[in-house]
């Protein structure tokens, strides 16, 4: 029988398995425990008992959702001829609820990529270097 690794062995904590573990909105130490208490709320995880508030996400993932969105829907956007023949209020009725929706469901997953990132680099607050 092969020895398994721990959850927190340094040989797993790479950026890529924490923003992946992250962007699925589970504990970037384990995987397994859920990562948000209430939609955007870090928990501690309830399975390995990491501390997922110590890893702040600040503005970063606001910055991330609208550059994402940006991308994917009103750049193509701009290339179609409805954009620019229709009335002003028939765009902003269409196009400002997708992307209200759009952006409600990247956030998230940016936020967990983020905490996924910063558990990969462990980052300390700024508090405890006082």
């Amino acid at each position: 029988m092969t020895p398994t690794l721990t959850h927190t062995d340094p040989i797993k904590r790479s950026m890529a398995l924490g923003m992946k573990r992250g962007m699925k909105m589970r504990c970037p130490n384990c995987g397994e425990g859920k990562l948000y208490r209430k939609y955007l709320k870090v928990q501690d995880c309830p399975v390995c008992g990491n501390e997922n508030s110590l890893y702040p996400a600040d503005d970063a993932p606001p910055y991330f959702t609208i550059l994402i969105v940006g991308h994917l829907v009103v750049a193509p956007l701009l290339f179609f001829p409805f954009i620019w023949r229709s009335p002003t209020w028939l765009v902003l009725g269409t196009t400002l609820p997708a992307l209200l929706a759009l952006t409600m469901l990247f956030l998230p997953v940016v936020k967990g990529a983020v905490v996924g990132a910063h558990w990969a680099l462990k980052p300390r607050r700024a508090v405890e270097d006082l």
